[in-house]
């Protein structure tokens, strides 16, 4: 209801601290020539000038309430792209406002309660105002407000169980430990206090506009603070935001955008039409073409339109471009790409929206793929297109998945990238660094796809697939298994006949891969064998990083000897994009309970200090790898064991250059692939040349210069 009143505020107007310094009242004739340009005021008074850089005839058709203080106002024109106006305030009405030096503002209907920074442009808005209890954003509160008014980012579940509070400096990290450690009611309250530090509560705010920052064309920006060189135009509605933006690390927003209750980061861009409420957005992210995000945290360097993402924790590089796609209630954790017409969270498992999708890093489902709640997927799992209609967990990284129907085992290829598509994986570290533009990089992200991560899955499967084999050939009768005395032996009898018969074609069956119906085992002798293989390479090119870093030439008594003192670490976990050790996380919680740890700041020198160690930690797992996959400590390892070792990773090595070859190769040999083209040269216009591709050359020296330090290490 609109209310009016008669009261005119009296003189003088008290001025905030700090705004005054280098500033004056008006003169007699500066408020003559003011009038005369058809300003008004109730009280010039109110009115503050910069001393020796006020031209008033730079000021027309305005009018000015509360107290206005006034940067400096030189003939000047500012530019930006095609947009070019003169420095003044033109047609436009300020209450409470402090401008910056050598500002444009022009037609901007209602301008409450900001404060701009230098070469500012303000053109056509409609309203421009800032409360005095706004938090930007933020999930803080301030004097004498209810807890209801918290705003929380309801990530990975639907019914806000796993709820968020959104701060400026939040990464995809910070919202994985909140959103998991659900059962610890003592980290939820200091994880509040952390957000709640260096918060004053005082009921003083104002909106803010960096330096160099364009806003034009806009409806209504209310509650909002901009960061430096950000760009805005053609906005429908900014509400409770923080756009952070720097002159290295410019922000956009576009057309049609409507933004509420969160914060977007540094070098982020939404354009036509997006919609984003209560969210995080990470850096370096792109929002576009009529994409809803809502109720999602969404990790750097990340790409999304066209499509609705619904209370969802998303890791960075997250690809999802498709106009049906639809992802509700899921844990994502990064690199992934989402096609058209996947509905990842579309089927419940009960009436009440209460579940959730795991999914690990690289998770690729196919083409109009959907799955039901609860599912959860190993690491750079592939689905096939189909309709997963029963609960899925896939504990078999670097798999292809395959419906087979309603009520059908799935079909599982475990290591079908390695089989495969060896170009995809060798590619993805070089494609995901090269696509980080993050100046400042806060979140640490794991870009390999063979990290501690998905080769603690590996070992897992490999036990998986042994079990099994054994549950198998005991039902087949073979002799090796069923004469084994102890479980013990049996297993054994299984691993051997593994290690003898690579080529032996088998159909495993794993119950606890759906639910109901399990799932058939496709190819497990050959994925035996290449997970066999990958460990390796994993641990032996982890172990030469080390040597590089330590300046050692061999893998010797002295270097050896360091590596076995660090700290083992066999569980890991993927926090946001940083593969940490799952003991390191407690040891985290640990020290913010016990408040050793009182700011998100002080919360992210922690993850610095995990990554600083992370090549040793790396290194000692390695070293725990070799053993388990040799059966022996590593101080019995034999001459003949590192030779074995040399040859298998060298050999892998080079395979991964080779297949990779092959794999881009065929899109120039394969008559299919040819047939859209009138002839090679027509092709290479469109393709370009094989032998042009920047990754391969990189990948044929890289695997050169390996292979030789390889066989210097473990000579």
């Amino acid at each position: 209801m609109v209310q009016i009143s008669y009261e005119q505020k009296k003189s003088p107007v008290e001025f905030p601290d700090g705004v005054l310094e280098g500033k004056r009242a008006l003169t007699s004739e500066e408020i003559s020539a003011l009038e005369k340009n058809r300003n008004v005021c109730q009280d010039w008074n109110c009115v503050r000038v910069t001393d020796g850089a006020f031209d008033a005839s730079l000021v027309s058709d305005c009018e000015f309430s509360g107290f206005v203080v006034l940067g400096a106002l030189n003939r000047a024109l500012l530019r930006f792209h095609d947009l070019e106006l003169e420095v003044g305030i033109r047609r436009s009405k300020l209450r409470d406002v402090v401008t910056g030096d050598e500002n444009a503002i022009c037609n901007v209907a209602y301008l409450d309660n900001y404060r701009l920074g230098r070469n500012v442009i303000l053109f056509n808005i409609q309203e421009m105002s800032c409360t005095k209890h706004s938090k930007f954003g933020n999930g803080i509160l301030k004097e004498g407000e209810d807890e209801s008014l918290r705003v929380w980012i309801g990530v990975a579940n639907e019914n806000d169980g796993r709820a968020v509070l959104p701060f400026e400096n939040l990464i995809a990290a910070d919202a994985y430990i909140w959103s998991r450690k659900r059962d610890d009611k003592i980290l939820m309250e200091r994880l509040v206090e952390l957000t709640e530090n260096g918060n004053p509560k005082t009921l003083d705010t104002f909106g803010t506009v960096g330096d160099a920052s364009v806003i034009k064309n806009t409806t209504l920006l209310k509650d909002a603070k901009i960061g430096e060189g950000a760009y805005i135009k053609g906005a429908f509605k900014l509400k409770n935001i923080t756009v952070l933006s720097s002159a290295e690390a410019e922000s956009q927003i576009g057309e049609g955008v409507e933004m509420v209750n969160g914060i977007m980061g540094y070098g982020s861009r939404v354009f036509y039409q997006a919609v984003a409420v209560r969210f995080v957005i990470g850096q370096n992210c792109q929002l576009k073409y009529g994409v809803r995000l809502l109720n999602s945290v969404l990790g750097d360097n990340s790409t999304v339109s066209c499509c609705e993402l619904l209370n969802n924790l998303i890791f960075p590089f997250h690809e999802q471009h498709h106009n049906s796609s639809f992802l509700i209630a899921t844990t994502v954790m990064g690199q992934c790409n989402i096609a058209a017409g996947a509905t990842v969270g579309s089927n419940h498992n009960s009436r009440s929206p209460d579940g959730e999708i795991i999914a690990g890093r690289g998770f690729w489902p196919g083409l109009c793929s959907d799955f039901k709640h609860n599912s959860k997927f190993a690491s750079f799992v592939l689905a096939a297109k189909g309709s997963y209609q029963h609960e899925l967990n896939i504990t078999y990284p670097f798999s292809l998945i395959l419906a087979s129907g309603e009520n059908e085992p799935v079909q599982i290829i475990p290591a079908y990238w390695f089989m495969f598509n060896m170009f995809a994986i060798a590619r993805n570290r070089y494609k995901f660094e090269k696509r980080d533009r993050r100046l400042k990089k806060i979140q640490h992200i794991e870009t390999d796809p063979l990290a501690p991560d998905s080769m603690q899955q590996i070992l897992s499967s490999l036990g998986r697939l042994v079990e099994l084999s054994k549950e198998h050939f005991e039902e087949i009768g073979l002799e090796s298994v069923i004469s084994a005395k102890t479980e013990e032996e049996k297993l054994q009898a299984a691993k051997d006949f593994l290690h003898q018969n690579p080529k032996c074609e088998l159909t495993l069956f794993d119950a606890e891969c759906q639910k109901k119906y399990g799932a058939k085992i496709l190819k497990p002798v050959k994925a035996y064998k290449e997970y066999r293989k990958v460990l390796k390479y994993f641990a032996s090119r982890s172990l030469v990083e080390f040597c590089d870093l330590e300046k050692c030439k061999k893998l010797g008594g002295a270097a050896l000897e360091k590596i076995l003192s660090i700290k083992l670490h066999t569980k890991w976990t993927n926090a946001g994009g940083q593969i940490l050790p799952s003991e390191m996380l407690d040891e985290f919680s640990q020290l913010v309970k016990s408040k050793k740890i009182n700011s998100w700041d002080e919360a992210h020198e922690f993850y610095d200090l995990c990554q600083s160690h992370y090549a040793e930690f790396k290194a000692r797992y390695s070293i725990f790898i070799l053993e388990k996959l040799y059966s022996r400590k590593i101080q019995e390892f034999t001459q003949e064991i590192f030779d074995d070792i040399i040859s298998d990773v060298a050999t892998f090595s080079n395979e991964m250059y080779k297949a990779s070859i092959y794999s881009r190769q065929k899109d120039y040999d394969d008559p299919f692939r040819k047939m859209t083209y009138g002839n090679d040269e027509e092709m290479v216009a469109v393709l370009g040349s094989l032998n042009d591709n920047e990754f391969l050359h990189s990948l044929k020296n890289s695997t050169a210069e390996f292979n030789a330090r390889l066989q210097e290490v473990f000579s």
